[in-house]
């Protein structure tokens, strides 16, 4: 397996996470490569979404460190921080009567300051966030009438509107159904395609290798593989990892790993 590392603006050295005295994980190293889609996969409970939580300075390490651009990233202004990094949580809470404009707006918070009010910079940042994300036309409704696609989409778009060069994604395409789905993984694959650096937590191993050009592998609070998921993901790794035995076949739509798992056997009927 590979678990080489790439330098680039974010990463985490000797991490040890923990929820008061419970430790999710240990002596994690990671660095996302710069301009990457990198997508963290595991099984359920593995420490996925809080590495990502600790990337995304949302949960400090008991030990180790986080750095962002050189620096640990504790030691920075939230708001320097907001402006370098944007993060999508796996639930949010929508306020009550605000409206899908609203909230994209929201996402210029980290631009505002004393001498520096709403500006025409921001106006535009965040006209551009809601034509990408296609929720233009969806300016004027209130966030809790949509659906659940409709509110995944005006959700990045206000992270977009941030307009920070990495952006990290906690569980997008929770919730939704298979069309969903795809129009969200496609909409963040066109965001890495367009210079942004993505990471995301996904719990679908055929999307990650559909979608990631960097993938983080967990289990158990370790990580266990990194790398090109054309290199690591093997029959092997998938047993180790999700205790599945599979076959494993080139997606005929993008010559990706395709994980096709091993049938049961089925009992023939008796004559």
């Amino acid at each position: 397996m590979d678990t080489s590392r790439s330098s680039g603006r974010l990463s985490g050295e000797n991490l040890t996470l923990a929820y008061d005295q419970r430790v999710v994980a240990a002596n994690l190293d990671v660095a996302i490569p710069d301009e990457s889609f990198t997508v963290i996969i595991g099984p359920n409970a593995c420490g996925k979404s809080t590495l990502l939580r600790a990337l995304a300075r949302m949960l400090k390490p008991r030990t180790g460190a986080v750095h962002l651009d050189g620096s640990v990233i504790t030691s920075l202004p939230s708001k320097e921080v907001a402006r370098r990094l944007g993060l999508l949580p796996q639930s949010s809470i929508v306020p009550d009567g605000i409206t899908v404009a609203d909230l994209v707006a929201r996402g210029r918070y980290p631009h505002q300051r004393l001498m520096r009010q709403w500006s025409r910079a921001d106006e535009t940042a965040v006209a551009e966030a809601m034509l990408a994300t296609d929720v233009a036309e969806l300016a004027d409704r209130i966030v809790d009438e949509l659906s659940g696609g409709q509110r995944q989409r005006v959700w990045l778009a206000m992270a977009l509107a941030q307009q920070t060069p990495i952006l990290l994604l906690d569980e997008p395409t929770t919730f939704l159904d298979i069309s969903h789905q795809i129009e969200v993984l496609d909409l963040c694959a066109d965001l890495h395609e367009a210079g942004r650096t993505m990471v995301a937590v996904l719990h679908d191993l055929n999307q990650a290798c559909r979608y990631a050009t960097h993938l983080i592998v967990m289990r158990a609070g370790e990580i266990v593989a990194q790398g090109d998921p054309a290199e690591i993901v093997s029959c092997e790794l998938v047993r180790q990892v999700f205790d599945l035995r599979c076959e494993i076949i080139q997606d005929p739509q993008t010559g990706t790993p395709l994980i096709v798992p091993e049938a049961r056997r089925r009992v023939p009927a008796s004559a």
